[in-house]
């Protein structure tokens, strides 16, 4: 079983910094992908980062240049280093495991709230 827990998320203020954590506790798997996603109240659910296997990885518009998705194969973990955070960051983050080229993610962890204050 693929159990993602995801860590890191807290109250910062606008300029701050945090870094969410995105650990597989459960038996490990090979991926073509993992997402960083977020979701605001009433909002629609939105692809923030994407580290491809092999190391590319892309951006929403809104994190380009100041979030970075990185990996750690030996701890089996994924990182979203967010700088210079805006109130508009405020979402509950959430990654997930996509296991091939189709556009779809088959695991994701419960989430972690992020909250930016002005």
């Amino acid at each position: 079983q693929v159990h993602l827990v995801e860590s890191g998320g807290g109250s910062v203020q606008a300029g701050g910094s945090l870094r969410l954590s995105c650990a597989n506790s459960g038996r490990p798997f090979s991926t073509y992908a993992m997402g960083w996603f977020r979701q605001a109240p009433g909002m629609e659910r939105e692809l923030v980062a994407t580290l491809f296997t092999g190391g590319h990885t892309t951006y929403a518009d809104s994190a380009k240049g100041r979030f970075t998705v990185s990996g750690d194969s030996a701890k089996n973990t994924v990182y979203l280093q967010m700088n210079s955070l805006k109130t508009e960051d405020t979402a509950v983050y959430y990654c997930a495991a996509r296991l091939s080229p189709i556009d779809f993610y088959e695991y994701w962890g419960q989430g972690t709230q992020v909250t930016v204050s002005s």
